[in-house]
């Protein structure tokens, strides 16, 4: 069987700095070291990218966006952004026919229970028997239903109308990489035509804040770029993000006459042992054979980096051996950490650029200028604690 090459034919990426290819482009191509957008008062003292002012009835109806936790209608809302940008928004044929693989997170969670079980429990002998009490008398079916993480595929279903198959992966950013590798080796082996895949993360939730802080991953100083923070101890600016592509192979994308932006040379990922020695031994493994056919000079790196200190100094270190004079942008610098969403983002963003020919100006005073235009972008994602990832997107 001919392998077939994975296109890149529509993005929907949505974030703090807008939506869209073309915004994108011109905010992270013009002055990026001053575009960010950072809420340092709603989870103060943690600083967030919050999601920008969407107007949701471009591509949601009020009465379906009635039905969703903000995560769902963020992941709703880039998946039409997606479809429409690959022209296949309106087409009900090619939809029907589409294959959709989402990565998700859980519903976000009644905020007044959880405080009161905290509460509750605070300082009491007997936890068990109280957590045991609070699940019978005061959480409510429904709740566990809203919680579903398949809902978010289910709403893009009903709004945009795909229907064809539909998988949904949980684990936090290695559900996005998953989702990316998964669509990518369906097209190539003949198994899919057009997929429909991506992820989102809405930051805005104290329950998620919550659960970061628990394992003391969150920044809590002044608002600094991704490898800044890994300097100063480490820790993570969470960002709303909603990442969706449109991925084809090349001859059902030629059939329809559609370019694309770019086309995934590679996937690769791991999830495995992080102690020093052996972190490093097996992410130099899972890159090194995706990157040695190229021309290192021509390549530019996209990290996903979450700037928590051991894993990013990991990357740092990594890359540095690897492509020691390569251009390296980490865009959670400018986007914040976007979970499920985070590798999806990086595909996104490392499509626009080669579409435009060029690379991303400096993120940081910590980035270097770009020596040479980009014929592969290597996008990366290890995820905070586990899983990682790494993409090679090329030009066609």
């Amino acid at each position: 069987m001919t392998s077939q090459e994975v296109w890149i034919t529509g993005v929907g990426l949505v974030s703090s700095l807008g939506e869209g290819a073309d915004t994108h482009w011109q905010t992270l191509s013009t002055s990026p070291q001053n575009a960010a957008i950072v809420d340092v008062d709603s989870f103060a003292p943690y600083p967030i990218h919050p999601l920008y002012e969407v107007e949701w009835e471009k591509h949601i109806s009020r009465r379906d966006k009635r039905q969703m936790d903000l995560w769902q209608q963020l992941g709703t809302y880039s998946a039409g952004v997606a479809l429409e940008d690959a022209g296949l928004k309106d087409d009900i044929e090619q939809c029907a026919t589409m294959d959709m693989i989402v990565a998700a997170g859980g519903g976000e969670r009644d905020v007044e229970v959880d405080t009161n079980v905290m509460e509750n429990a605070t300082g009491k002998p007997d936890q068990d028997k109280l957590l045991i009490e609070t699940l019978y008398n005061d959480l409510r079916p429904t709740l566990f239903l809203a919680q579903l993480s398949n809902l978010l595929a289910g709403n893009i279903s009903i709004v945009h109308k795909v229907t064809g198959s539909s998988r949904t992966f949980m684990g936090e950013e290695s559900a996005g990489i998953s989702a990316i590798q998964t669509a990518c080796a369906r097209i190539a082996s003949g198994q899919s035509t057009h997929t429909l895949v991506g992820g989102a993360y809405s930051c805005q939730r104290s329950d998620m804040m919550l659960s970061f802080e628990l394992d003391h991953l969150l920044w809590d100083k002044a608002p600094t770029d991704v490898w800044s923070r890994a300097e100063q101890g480490g820790g993570i600016m969470c960002g709303s993000v909603g990442a969706f592509l449109v991925l084809e192979s090349a001859e059902h994308a030629k059939a329809r006459g559609k370019t694309p932006y770019a086309k995934i040379a590679g996937v690769v990922a791991d999830h495995g042992n992080r102690t020093s020695e052996a972190f490093a031994d097996r992410l130099e493994g899972l890159l090194s054979p995706l990157i040695e056919d190229e021309s290192k000079e021509l390549i530019s790196v996209l990290s996903g980096a979450s700037g928590t200190k051991q894993i990013t100094d990991a990357e740092q270190a990594l890359l540095t051996k690897l492509l020691p004079d390569n251009a390296k942008r980490a865009y959670g610098s400018l986007l914040g950490h976007g979970l499920e969403a985070q590798f999806p983002a990086g595909i996104i963003l490392a499509a626009i650029a080669l579409s435009n020919e060029s690379f991303y100006p400096a993120f940081s005073a910590n980035e270097v200028p770009s020596k040479s235009t980009p014929e592969s972008v290597l996008v990366s994602t290890l995820g905070s604690w586990r899983g990682e990832g790494f993409a090679k997107v090329t030009k066609l």
